[in-house]
């Protein structure tokens, strides 16, 4: 059955932006540390709690030149020397440079956001070692499916064109950098030709299949920024593939297809959950959690994450079920068992705080009806009658201070005010 075109996306709370991390991106070719075949990265952390923030971006003063062997060749004596070319600024922070080597077929010929690009890629190190080559990288321009570096560069080249990129680590794979050719903090020269640009596929018509294979390739890419913490570009990348998947179709796709689908969305809706966590995002992540209960009411990863948001926002009563309900479906697991036990304590916490403030507002009331005795330290009421020494003694009385006549708020004493209905005067009745 052809795929309804439901909203798939559970929403980015902000647009992908210069995070000025160092993101580095799992492309064909510059291939990076395979995630988790099976079920992305561990969602039970033991350190969950730990709700890391993207690092500030840094301000680096100096320029890196590229390597002598990455500049244009000496010319012969004799010859006529050819204008130099100059470096583009392309950030205007002078982290990332742009030189045109061989020119293109013109201005018009520029790729645009969302094309299919294929570009010829050399990758060397600041000595000069070749890290990366590959004659036909191919991806969609703007989906940062590649590094940083060259999808921004990469749409002001000219088809044709061949040019020298050189970028600072933290638009190629930063403080992590990539084991074993790349160490962390490296710049990297890029000589870059864009050898073609075409549009990118129609979603409406890919197969099953196809749209299966796209989904997770743009899942995948989330999961690498992920663990890169760079959470910005890891949302980003999980809404592209829950785009794909509830785009519509004039395809029709077998059970199986389907089968499919459901289960990359459900695990691109977790990890989009995750990162949103990471980012204190409790309301998107919420939402994301829930779209997946939606279509599996026992998935343990969204239960438990709900639970989390939940309690981060202070909601205890609520959080504490949701978290019993996901211990049910996996007794043995640590996280959730520590997790409940923390919250339990919370809501206890808070209790004893609510009740303690409710104390105070309600006028202290902790005499709890204890016998309150007259002004002269005798014992005021036996059996009903007054025993103070004002007026002559006995007289018969109404209830004792504290649950005295509710009109006036008093009892007591017939020498205090409140006695009966009216303030009493020493002596008279």
């Amino acid at each position: 059955m052809a795929s309804s075109g439901e909203e798939a996306s559970a929403g980015s709370p902000a647009p992908v932006v210069d995070t000025g991390t160092a993101p580095s991106c799992p492309e064909p070719g510059l291939s990076p540390t395979p995630p988790d075949s099976t079920e992305d990265f561990e969602v039970l952390e033991e350190d969950e709690d730990d709700l890391s923030e993207l690092p500030p971006l840094e301000d680096v003063g100096r320029v890196r030149e590229p390597p002598e062997d990455a500049r244009c060749p000496e010319q012969d004596p004799g010859e006529a020397p050819e204008a130099p070319q100059e470096w583009l600024d392309v950030l205007g922070n002078g982290l990332l440079k742009k030189k045109t080597l061989v020119p293109g077929r013109g201005a018009e010929s520029r790729p645009r956001k969302g094309q299919e690009v294929t570009v010829r890629l050399r990758a060397a190190l600041e000595d000069g070692s070749v890290v990366e080559e590959d004659p036909g990288l191919a991806f969609t321009l703007g989906d940062c499916d590649v590094l940083q570096a060259l999808d921004l560069c990469v749409q002001l080249l000219e088809v044709g064109e061949t040019a020298l990129i050189v970028s600072d680590a933290k638009y190629c794979y930063g403080s992590h950098g990539r084991s074993p050719d790349i160490p962390p903090n490296a710049a990297l020269t890029l000589e870059v030709e864009l050898l073609e640009a075409r549009d990118g596929p129609d979603l409406e018509l890919l197969s099953g299949k196809e749209k299966v294979g796209l989904a997770n390739r743009k899942r995948e890419r989330g999961n690498f920024y992920y663990q890169q913490a760079d959470y910005v570009l890891a949302i980003n990348s999980y809404d592209i593939a829950l785009k794909v998947i509830g785009s519509s179709s004039k395809v029709d796709f077998s059970p199986d297809e389907e089968a499919e689908l459901l289960d990359v969305k459900v695990k691109c809706l977790n990890n989009l959950a995750a990162s949103q966590l990471k980012l204190d995002h409790y309301e998107a992540a919420l939402k994301s959690c829930n779209l997946v209960l939606e279509h599996q009411p026992g998935n343990i990863k969204a239960l438990f994450r709900k639970g989390k948001v939940l309690a981060q926002q202070g909601e205890y009563r609520e959080a504490i079920p949701i978290l019993k309900a996901a211990l049910k479906l996996e007794p043995s697991n640590k996280t959730i068992h520590a997790e409940l036990s923390k919250l339990v304590k919370k809501h206890a916490d808070q209790k004893t705080v609510e009740t303690e403030m409710y104390r105070k507002m309600l006028g202290n009331p902790s005499a709890g009806g204890a016998p309150v005795k007259c002004k002269d330290k005798l014992p005021w009421v036996s059996k009903g009658r007054c025993r103070c020494t004002q007026g002559g003694g006995s007289r018969a009385l109404g209830p004792p201070r504290g649950v005295g006549n509710p009109g006036n708020g008093f009892g007591g004493c017939c020498c205090e005010p409140g006695a009966g209905t009216s303030p009493a005067v020493p002596g008279k009745r």
